[in-house]
């Protein structure tokens, strides 16, 4: 289970190497877009599924920190959010990943009053 998790750390952060900052925008099926979501660092890709689109997101906190990774599979005008705390006098950064019609859309980070994409 390590192993398989170490292995998705790399990868994510050979993603994060090779494909600059998140920006928001249409994602390609297979295609990773790395994401910053205040102290995580990670990707974000999905697939095509029969039941909709399979999205996968794997986020670290460092180089040696254990990832997490997030897995939802999204109807059209479906939308997964994924946040981050911080301290008690800021509020949490959010990006959002929407799927419109045949799109995926990824939000690029902020403050969650501000990271959503239109519908």
């Amino acid at each position: 289970m390590t192993t398989r998790l170490t292995a998705y750390a790399l990868a994510a952060l050979a993603c994060l190497a090779t494909t600059g900052v998140s920006v928001a925008g249409d994602l390609a099926p297979g295609r990773a877009r790395s994401v910053h979501l205040d102290r995580f660092d990670g990707v974000v890709y999905y697939s095509v599924e029969q039941d909709g689109y399979r999205v996968v997101a794997t986020l670290a906190s460092g180089a040696d920190a254990m990832p997490i990774r997030l897995v939802a599979t999204l109807g059209p005008g479906q939308r997964l959010v994924i946040s981050a705390p911080r301290s008690a006098d800021q509020p949490p950064v959010d990006f959002e990943i929407l799927r419109k019609g045949d799109a995926l859309l990824v939000s690029e980070a902020a403050p969650s009053s501000t990271a959503a994409l239109p519908e």
